[in-house]
């Protein structure tokens, strides 16, 4: 790997979640983050990238996989500089979406916030409002980071209209690791927000779209312009 491949490849990570270069030599490039734990090392043979990442979570590799198929051993592979950037880009927002990240950086929210607040309200109605407000703005912004800030159903892409919506309620959540986690709810267009908070739509193991008897009858997915697999077709795209 010449002068020249090692740069483009510091760019690449330093545009998609990957800012900081840890080591650059002639077998590659290792690139971390101050967003995120996770690690990647990036060498370059006669006709692709690849890609090993360095990580703690045992959800990050499997996520990837749905989306870049493309895998030999331990190494991701990518044909382009594109096709780099693209799956540097994913890792990084699942690294600052999957469960720890998003619970270490509630956590560090909270003790900011907290810290500028006058002395005694632990334990007090400020606190559990402070701690709710925050871990709110987190979890959407996990979610945000996770379906690549498009509703998970529609693919509608206007953060303005998007909701994350929890499967267990906030308040039911017994940790806030679970409160924060993003397998724990999804990124929903406001309409479908609605349904699924009143039990009115749900989705099965499989991501297939599950209405509730009481809307029997109704032409649900032409009313409000559904696809028919639900999450299904969708989550193949992720």
């Amino acid at each position: 790997m010449n002068p020249l491949q090692r740069t483009l490849i510091e760019k690449t990570g330093n545009d998609n979640g990957f800012e900081h270069v840890v080591a650059s030599d002639v077998s590659g490039v290792t690139l971390a983050s101050a967003r995120h734990a996770n690690r990647a090392f990036v060498g370059l043979d006669s006709s692709a990238y690849h890609v090993l990442f360095e990580t703690g979570s045992q959800s990050l590799l499997p996520e990837l996989q749905r989306s870049f198929p493309a895998k030999v051993a331990d190494a991701f592979r990518a044909a382009t500089e594109a096709d780099l950037a693209a799956l540097l880009r994913r890792a990084a927002s699942l690294s600052r979406a999957l469960p720890s990240q998003a619970a270490n950086d509630y956590q560090q929210a909270v003790a900011a916030e907290l810290a500028e607040l006058p002395v005694g309200i632990a334990g007090t109605e400020v606190e559990r409002m402070v701690r709710q407000r925050v871990g709110q703005n987190k979890f959407r912004d996990a979610m945000m980071d996770y379906w690549g800030g498009a509703c998970a159903v529609t693919g509608v892409a206007i953060p303005e209209v998007l909701r994350a919506s929890h499967t267990k309620p906030w308040a039911e959540c017994l940790t806030d690791a679970e409160r924060l986690d993003v397998f724990n709810g999804f990124l929903l267009s406001a309409n479908l927000d609605a349904l699924f908070d009143r039990f009115l739509i749900s989705f099965d193991d499989q991501g297939v779209l599950v209405i509730a008897p009481a809307l029997a009858g109704i032409d649900l997915l032409s009313a409000i312009n559904l696809f028919e697999g639900g999450l299904g077709g969708f989550l193949q795209n992720r």
